[in-house]
């Protein structure tokens, strides 16, 4: 076996949470898959996760926001509206916006809406279509390294502005890390976003390094609320 195919199915099995002596159903669409492909899988289902975790850990936090949803709306409902299949991209309660055009409804000080709903959408929005708006890949499907570390870089720069953003009376648009009523550092939320920027840039990386390509690198400090394109 390759070196590089061997890394691949390491990657792979870390991060589905797979023992090595476990084996998967088999599946006849993998015959169309090359390892590129399962392992390209294997990210998405984690960034999946792990955004489905930050939504649950900014509902918990900011349990007032999901009181400017629509009357009856419940967690696992706006779980679903992210995460259902095929994937909504249009609502109209954020004015249709998504990805990174989202992102900056949640620090808004003029928006009035679902904070989390909108900062989730523009996320997983983001990272949605840093794989092409795909959820699946198969042979001679594309990938850009560059829509990858782009979103990697972006994500460090949200993480930025939820810690520091606030409104006019000084409290933050949305709570994340901070102290508990003990005196201790919850740095859950910083957690979550180092996963998802490492899983982005590892992606980045290997699409980079099996196709011979170049990553342009970009020098922009994190505190910079700019976001790079998608």
């Amino acid at each position: 076996m390759r070196p590089i195919t061997y890394l691949i199915l390491l990657i792979a099995l870390s991060l589905t949470g797979c023992a090595p002596q476990e084996t998967r159903p088999f599946q006849v669409r993998n015959l169309a898959k090359s390892d590129i492909d399962m392992v390209t899988d294997a990210h998405i289902a984690e960034v999946n996760r792990l955004c489905r975790e930050l939504m649950l850990k900014l509902y918990r936090r900011n349990p007032r926001e999901l009181a400017k949803a629509p009357p009856g709306t419940t967690v696992s409902q706006r779980l679903y509206q992210l995460f259902e299949f095929p994937r909504r991209t249009r609502f109209a309660e954020l004015d249709n916006r998504y990805g990174i055009h989202a992102i900056p409804l949640a620090f808004d000080p003029a928006f009035e809406g679902d904070r989390v709903f909108a900062l989730m959408v523009g996320i997983s929005g983001m990272l949605h279509l840093a794989y092409n708006g795909q959820d699946e890949f198969f042979l001679l499907d594309e990938i850009d390294q560059q829509k990858l570390y782009n979103s990697a870089r972006n994500l460090e720069r949200i993480a930025w502005q939820l810690n520091h953003s606030q409104d006019d009376s000084g409290e933050p648009f949305l709570y994340a890390n901070g102290l508990s009523d003990a005196g201790v550092q919850n740095l859950s939320f910083a957690r979550t976003f180092g996963k998802l920027i490492a899983l982005q840039d590892m992606m980045a990386r290997i699409i980079a390094d099996t196709q011979n390509r170049t990553i342009n690198r970009v020098v922009h400090g994190a505190a910079s609320t700019v976001l790079l394109p998608i």
